[in-house]
């Protein structure tokens, strides 16, 4: 007969097993939770600097350039001098390929962009403004072309999906904001240009469920974004930044750092709260000569890292 006095190996081992019986006896929703928060972990990691002009991740939304294909906006995004592109749902592949470039790509288009997007050394980070259905199936074609891509966020307005996009979030291990567009005096159920809504909506879910954040938006339903952005505290896991000429519903896209949208103080309050990126210029101006407009938005940005 062996005494515990002489073999301590069994107390370690007894401690083991009543561990383990703990954790068997916790209650499934715990154990949930608890996985969820360490894949909430992994998917609050910041971007490697090899993807940030100066401390964020910042790049161009295709839209800038939605009167071209993706090859041609991926090459005007180069351009600007940005490391990251967010995708829409609306262009054709290339001059060649008339193929639209959305969720419904093949593999073989995706990996046609993925080699084009290595050709110009940038990095897909985003996808949208794109309509997520309720219908689980439908939903998972999304979240199975954002991850073929890499991407970390989609952005979307589909309230009226939210539990799907949960249940999804979790699974994919990645993000979704919700967009915010103006207010609509012909439109009052339209609730998402309201910062306040967007806090109810994704203030007691998963935290990878939160706001993209469009600046130039908020100043069209006459909002300040810095104001904005404090109501969403904890909750930016994308961004529109923009800068306008005039704080009014027909302001229209200017430089960074040139017009009223407070962009120095919203990058201090982006950093205040720890949130590097994705950011994205979508500057709807000037839609055939936009690239150097939008590549002093990217400089303004490179020299406010410089500064920090």
């Amino acid at each position: 007969m062996v005494h515990k006095a002489h073999a301590p190996w069994l107390d370690f081992h007894s401690c083991n097993l009543q561990a383990l019986a703990m954790l068997r006896s916790l209650p499934s929703l715990l154990l949930a939770a608890l996985i969820s928060l360490s894949f909430a972990v992994r998917a609050a990691e910041p971007f490697p600097d090899n993807v940030k002009t100066g401390v964020f991740a910042i790049g161009c939304q295709a839209w800038c350039f939605h009167l071209y294909t993706v090859f041609e906006a991926i090459d005007k995004t180069a351009e600007t001098g940005s490391k990251t592109i967010e995708f829409g749902t609306k262009q054709k592949v290339s001059p060649d390929d008339p193929t639209i470039f959305n969720h419904e790509a093949s593999p073989e288009t995706i990996a046609k962009v993925k080699a084009k997007l290595a050709e110009r050394h940038l990095t897909p980070v985003a996808y949208g403004v794109v309509a997520i259905p309720q219908d689980e199936t439908k939903a998972r074609v999304i979240f199975d072309f954002a991850k073929a891509l890499g991407l970390r966020v989609i952005n979307t307005e589909s309230a009226e999906s939210i539990d799907t996009i949960e249940k999804l979030v979790k699974e994919y291990d990645i993000k979704v904001g919700f967009h915010d567009h103006p207010k609509r005096d012909d439109k009052p159920e339209y609730k998402m240009w309201d910062p306040n809504y967007v806090l109810s909506l994704v203030k007691d879910r998963d935290p990878r469920i939160g706001s993209c954040a469009d600046t130039g938006h908020w100043q069209r339903s006459g909002l300040h974004p810095v104001d904005c952005l404090r109501i969403l505290k904890g909750h930016i896991v994308a961004s529109h930044l923009k800068d306008l000429n005039v704080f009014d519903r027909d302001g229209h896209d200017v430089p960074y750092g040139t017009g009223v949208g407070q962009v120095k103080e919203v990058l201090d309050e982006f950093k205040a709260q720890g949130f590097d990126g994705p950011i994205s210029v979508e500057y709807e101006y000037n839609w055939e000569t936009n690239v150097p407009e939008i590549k002093q938005c990217i400089d303004f940005v490179r020299a406010y890292g410089e500064k920090k």
